[in-house]
């Protein structure tokens, strides 16, 4: 294992030291951000002392859950939110009310907070929110609606849309979707239309089952209009590359807000951003993205809670979204930056996730359900029959959570 280890300022001799673990990612200035905030915090006081390291984000989960069986965690850890469950199942992770501060925990919105059983595991000073990215000129010409946030686009618009952009012969794929993206992307990418369908990846009233929750009527309303995408030639099975909405060659990017910067650069005043289309149930987009948690091992509890709670100040959060262009995750971190205060030209990012954000399913069994939901979502895309793939996906989760006893849930 390759890690790349940073310890910020001098240790006192009075100070005990709490290590950290983050994932190594590609968004530099995150990074950044972060280092400068464990800075700030050793630098605010003698008593604790913050030495952070990085963890390949590939095997970081395997890492944490090898370093759990020698006992060696760190006092506190990053993690996807949709992990959370998982970990703290397994006895890694302290429930943080009594921990943090309350102010701090009840001012983050929904989708910054982990949950297990009703009780909070983590918390974040960031999300990001699916948008449907378009132009104005493309809209003029071919005479489409704007969605808004009041009204987004139904289904029926979206297909007549779709059909209208394919018969101009200007867009061979006149919707990009990034199918050519692996892992959590197809749960936090297409659940959403699934939920919006009405179904779900599994029954959230007991965690236990999936029958009829995932494979009844509306999951295969959803299935056969996923599929129907790309027997339709609206969206591209297999794309090349993921440009084709800056480089003009797709009409609409179903994507996140994380893209919100390239696309402005390349599309100026041209460009539109609509929420995500209603299927039925209202619109949904993912919502929980990287949070930090406290494990159980750590001896310094109130040292690392005393940094999380650092982390959590409007201050610090806003700083992280000035930097990297992401959601602040409290709405008084929101005021203190330019693009998602109330007046923000991003603020709709911000609405959006407060509106129609869904957290993945709160169970120890959602790598599972995520690595299945994939398959599946890619089988049905390549052109297996929808019924049979979602009855399959359904055995497969609940033989998993069967295995598990029901991962501390009761049928």
């Amino acid at each position: 294992m390759t890690t790349l280890t940073f310890s910020v300022g001098s240790v006192m001799a009075a100070t005990s030291e709490i290590k950290l673990w983050r994932h190594e990612t590609s968004n530099i200035k995150e990074i950044e951000v972060n280092k400068a905030t464990i800075d700030r915090f050793n630098q605010s006081q003698t008593k604790w002392h913050i030495t952070a390291e990085m963890i390949p984000e590939g095997s970081y989960t395997q890492t944490v859950t090898a370093a759990a069986l020698a006992g060696d965690l760190p006092c506190i850890l990053d993690m996807d939110q949709p992990v959370v469950p998982n970990f703290a199942w397994s006895g890694y992770l302290r429930p943080l009310e009594g921990l943090l501060s309350q102010d701090a925990l009840d001012g983050l919105i929904g989708s910054a907070k982990g949950t297990y059983k009703g009780k909070v595991y983590s918390v974040g000073q960031f999300d990001v929110a699916l948008a449907l990215f378009t132009r104005k000129s493309i809209l003029e010409k071919y005479n489409l609606r704007q969605a808004t946030y009041v009204q987004p686009w139904t289904k029926a618009e979206l297909l007549d849309a779709l059909a209208k952009l394919k018969a101009s012969g200007e867009f061979q794929y006149p919707l990009a979707m990034r199918t050519g993206w692996t892992g959590e992307w197809y749960s936090y990418g297409y659940a959403p239309m699934l939920q919006s369908f009405g179904a779900d990846q599994i029954d959230r009233d007991n965690y236990v089952t999936s029958e009829g929750v995932l494979n009844g009527e509306a999951g295969l309303a959803w299935g056969t209009f996923f599929q129907g995408l790309f027997d339709k030639e609206y969206v591209d099975r297999n794309p090349s590359d993921d440009k084709a909405f800056v480089q003009g060659r797709a009409a609409l990017d179903y994507v996140g807000s994380w893209e919100m910067a390239n696309h402005s650069e390349r599309w100026g005043d041209d460009l539109v951003v609509m929420p995500v289309p209603d299927f039925g149930g209202g619109p949904v987009i993912g919502g929980g993205s990287w949070q930090w948690g406290i494990t159980q091992s750590c001896a310094n509890p109130e040292g690392a809670a005393a940094f999380v709670d650092f982390m959590l100040q409007p201050e610090e959060i806003s700083a992280m979204s000035v930097a990297t262009g992401m959601i602040p995750s409290s709405p008084e971190a929101a005021e203190l930056t330019e693009h998602y205060q109330v007046s923000g030209d991003w603020r709709f990012f911000y609405d959006f996730s407060a509106a129609f954000a869904v957290l993945r399913p709160a169970t120890p069994a959602y790598p599972i359900i995520s690595s299945t939901f994939e398959k599946m979502a890619r089988n049905i895309k390549d052109g297996a029959d929808v019924q049979d793939a979602l009855d399959e996906a359904v055995d497969t989760i609940e033989r998993n959570i069967s295995d598990n006893k029901g991962y501390g849930f009761t049928q």
